[in-house]
């Protein structure tokens, strides 16, 4: 039987990033997705502003009760989430459930520069539902923010991470992307004892929208098909790595990843070279 996965998130209208992303890479790795959308958020290409039309609790409350209407699900993954009052009705939901594992995007930077969320909305994620996940995959934008960190190296990252930590999360992985020095794109993994680092070559392609939302969603899915922690991290690093490679334009001012590339490669189909 196919398993099930749910995402609570965002949708982006672009199709790239958000629920879109999640669904994408759930079905990529064989897993049916189910979701949940918190909000609808549109770009205005001209001026690169975000609009973020949120979804009433109500309806969010209904979407969750559709999506646990055939019982428990073993991993599901957040994404944005749009008001204090979403993140109590999840950490409810998800401890009314069996949700062994859960993976938070703390969607706190578009394209990392804007700040989405409201320090209310923060704290009560900080206080009801980072200590029910297995992992927190912020980025750089997002690990400063939850952490007051300023990051600019490597050090700056394990001390983000063992902040997060602190927060009640079983393991963190800080996205490093390509803001940090070097010739490699570098992901900071920790668990509390140790520190692994997952790094790929840097790529000199802006067809980067919607790398975060993946990742994420693909450590979740590689996690419900039974891969451990750390391998789902090294899975999921290819993944994004190949679909920000093989890229595709929605216009002239943004670009996706391609979420069938991994895939592809699997097949021989386009190069690899992860």
């Amino acid at each position: 039987m196919t398993k099930k996965i749910l995402t609570i998130a965002g949708s982006d209208a672009g199709g790239g990033a958000g629920i879109q992303a999640d669904l994408k890479t759930f079905e990529e790795f064989n897993l049916f997705g189910i979701s949940t959308i918190t909000g609808i958020l549109s770009v205005d290409f001209e001026t690169n502003q975000h609009h973020l039309f949120p979804i009433p609790l109500t309806t969010i409350n209904d979407q969750l009760t559709t999506a646990f209407s055939g019982g428990d699900i073993p991993v599901v993954k957040t994404g944005l989430l749009t008001q204090p009052e979403v993140v109590s009705l999840i950490s409810d939901k998800l401890q009314d459930f069996s949700t062994t594992q859960l993976v938070i995007d703390p969607v706190a930077a578009v394209k990392s520069t804007d700040n989405l969320l409201q320090q209310s909305l923060l704290t009560r994620m900080i206080e009801q539902l980072l200590p029910l996940a297995t992992i927190v995959t912020p980025n750089l934008v997002e690990a400063e923010i939850l952490t007051g960190v300023t990051i600019e190296n490597l050090e700056d990252m394990k001390q983000a991470a063992k902040n997060i930590l602190s927060l009640g999360p079983k393991s963190v992985v800080i996205k490093g992307g390509a803001r940090l020095p070097g010739d490699e794109a570098c992901d900071l993994f920790y668990d509390g004892y140790d520190f692994t680092l997952f790094c790929s070559p840097k790529l000199n392609v802006d067809t980067n929208h919607g790398a975060g939302c993946s990742f994420s969603a693909a450590i979740a899915a590689n996690l419900a098909n039974g891969a451990s922690l750390l391998s789902s991290i090294k899975i999921s690093k290819a993944y994004v790595h190949q679909g920000i490679k093989h890229g595709v334009y929605l216009n002239s001012k943004t670009g996706y990843i391609w979420h069938g590339a991994y895939r592809e490669t699997s097949k021989g189909r386009v190069d690899n070279d992860c």
